[in-house]
């Protein structure tokens, strides 16, 4: 599993964040599209619910600028305490406070049977990915861009 926001060909059980839309129509998994793993997302999916009472974990959600402003208030809430991990034990801590968030230790543990020795470095992945989340809803704000998340 790459951890970040990855192109339409490098994913597989995602979430698509697609701002080549408008707020009536978008392009399923276009060019332009940014998407992350399901197991991920999940750390963040909390920011998405808070933000948007209409979040669709089973489908397609849009967020305009009555959203994304309230998203990017709960993305940077989450930014600050990733940052504030200071040890494994407080980022199992942080990460078993997720709903589902104990999918992402058993994807690591998988994946990477050293992961603990290296528990820094995905919760470095993890304040990039939000950060990439973050920027992106700024982005948005700026361009006056509609972004729907097309859950897969």
């Amino acid at each position: 599993m790459k951890l970040g926001l990855l192109n339409r060909e490098e994913v597989f059980n995602f979430v698509e964040f697609n701002i080549t839309g408008n707020s009536e129509i978008y392009f399923k998994c276009d060019s332009e599209s940014k998407f992350l793993n399901i197991d991920l997302f999940n750390i963040f999916v909390g920011c998405f619910e808070r933000s948007n009472h209409l979040y669709d974990f089973y489908g397609a959600t849009k967020f305009n600028s009555r959203n994304l402003i309230p998203l990017i208030n709960e993305l940077k809430e989450n930014l600050n305490k990733i940052n504030n991990i200071n040890s494994l034990e407080e980022l199992r801590e942080y990460l078993s406070s997720i709903f589902l968030g104990k999918n992402l230790f058993e994807e690591l543990e998988r994946r990477d049977k050293n992961w603990k020795s290296r528990w820094r470095a995905y919760a470095r992945k993890l304040i990039q990915i939000n950060q990439s989340l973050i920027n992106l809803c700024e982005e948005c704000v700026a361009e006056e861009r509609t972004m729907w998340v097309i859950n897969f």
